[in-house]
């Protein structure tokens, strides 16, 4: 079934020349007689390029076929990292710059989501946050014990973060994936 381009709305997934994409933002501007335009940010889920795109208002695009499937990471060996498939318990291979920056928040045994398009791996996604543990932080300054005063910390998969003065090595933290930024301490 085609997509219409007033179809594009945000987080939308299609096919165009071959790649898949998602769309980032959207805009329609209504031309009178000329029927509209849709302009959109559009992202590929191969390469991760940007790409501004306009669209007139009778175009069809088609649906890309990407399909969504839990996996656990496993290992990397330094350029490559292999993840298990939790239904079919196949292996995949994805390259380093597949993974990305998130890789500094994954450790093993972590459920990440992988996105396949025709039988290829084309995207991980981790949690929006991770709990990790904090292996070194400095002691905190006797007496200053204001929230406002932060310090690095060093985390289990060596990503070191801001975290509050309170925070001490062993303590477990919750750590969004997407900022990088500190959200929590566990509570036991």
């Amino acid at each position: 079934m085609a997509l219409g381009v007033t179809d594009l709305k945000k987080g939308t997934i299609f096919e165009w020349e071959g790649t898949p994409y998602r769309v980032l933002e959207y805009g329609q501007k209504v031309m009178g007689r000329g029927g509209s335009i849709v302009n959109v940010k559009i992202k590929s889920l191969l390469d991760s390029k940007v790409l501004d795109k306009t669209f007139k208002g009778n175009e069809q695009l088609q649906p890309a076929d990407v399909s969504n499937s839990n996996a656990q990471y496993l290992y990397n060996d330094g350029t490559t990292y292999f993840f298990m498939d939790d239904e079919s318990f196949e292996q995949h291979e994805i390259a380093e710059e597949i993974v990305g920056d998130q890789a500094r928040f994954l450790k093993e045994g972590d459920r990440v989501q992988t996105q396949s398009f025709n039988g290829q791996v084309i995207n991980v996604e981790l949690p929006k946050n991770v709990y990790l543990e904090v292996t070194y932080a400095e002691d905190a300054v006797k007496g200053d014990t204001s929230s406002a005063i932060t310090k690095d910390a060093t985390l289990e998969t060596g990503v070191t973060v801001k975290v509050p003065a309170f925070i001490k090595t062993g303590d477990v933290i919750s750590v969004d994936t997407a900022t990088g930024a500190y959200r929590e301490r566990k509570k036991d």
